[in-house]
Formats: C-alpha cells, sequence, structure tokens
C-alpha cells in the first residue's frame, strides 16, 4: 500500500510540476493541426489510459524486484512524457515535442526491455505508450508543417 501511494505521490508531483501555464497551453490551442486528426478529443483519455498502465506496471515490477533503478527509469520516462507539452508551450517550438517525444519512446523500448526481465504484465502495461507515442510524435511534426 505504501509504494502505490509513493508511485501516485511522485507520479501526480511530476504531472502538476510539467503541466504548461494557461497562457502557453492556449498558444498551442490555437495551432493548426491536420485535417485527419478527427480523435483529438479523445487524446486526454488516452493518456490518462496510459499513465495508469505506467502506474500499475511501476508498482507491479516495485513488488517484484524492490529496484530503484528501475523506478528510476519510470520516473524519466514519466519526465520525458510530461515534459512534451509543457516544453512545446513554453518554448513555443513543436520541434521541441518532435524530439522529446522521440527520446521518450526510444527511453520506453529501453526500459521495457529492463522491465521484462523482471515482471511479464510490467512489460506489457508499457506497451500502449509504445504504441502511442510514434502517433504523437508524428501528430507533432505534422503540425510543425502545417504552423511554420
Amino acid at each position: 500500500m505504501r509504494a502505490a501511494l509513493a508511485i501516485l505521490v511522485v507520479m501526480a508531483l511530476v504531472v502538476v510540476s510539467l503541466n504548461p501555464r494557461r497562457a502557453d497551453f492556449a498558444w498551442f490551442l490555437q495551432l493548426r493541426r491536420p485535417p485527419w486528426l478527427t480523435f483529438e478529443p479523445l487524446i486526454p483519455l488516452i493518456w490518462l489510459l496510459i499513465y495508469g498502465c505506467f502506474f500499475v506496471s511501476a508498482l507491479l515490477v516495485w513488488t517484484a524486484s524492490g529496484r530503484w533503478d528501475l523506478m528510476a527509469g519510470y520516473l524519466l520516462l514519466l519526465v520525458l512524457v510530461q515534459s512534451y507539452t509543457w516544453l512545446i508551450c513554453r518554448t513555443r517550438r513543436l520541434d521541441s515535442g518532435t524530439a522529446v517525444g522521440f527520446i521518450g519512446w526510444v527511453w520506453g523500448i529501453a526500459l521495457t526491455i529492463a522491465v521484462a526481465r523482471v515482471s511479464a504484465v510490467g512489460w506489457l502495461l508499457l506497451v500502449p505508450y509504445l504504441l502511442w507515442s510514434p502517433v504523437g510524435t508524428f501528430v507533432t511534426w505534422q503540425m510543425q508543417r502545417l504552423n511554420r
């Protein structure tokens, strides 16, 4: 129970700390998007699901191994994921998001490989992020082209 609470608190702190300011996010919302991006209203729900998967995966891995290095890996992944929008909004440069999105995906692959040695379910719970992250990076790349 303590581990679950600790993981949840750390996740909440990262999310709150790396949340863009309202004015910066308003800039992001006014950018043009690709016409095929019809599922944009679902994106917050997709991320909520992915963050839930991160939480359960980290808890399973901690329970199975108690390894701090893997917890640090989850923390780094969460910081990369959460800094995506924050960095775009802060710098007002979409290419920043594209780079962070790609780095996060590569780190996600590395973490998934490490987690697979510890927990079969834990690594499977990282797969939704590995599948979704390239979509987000591609959308950002497309937005770069539309908003030059």
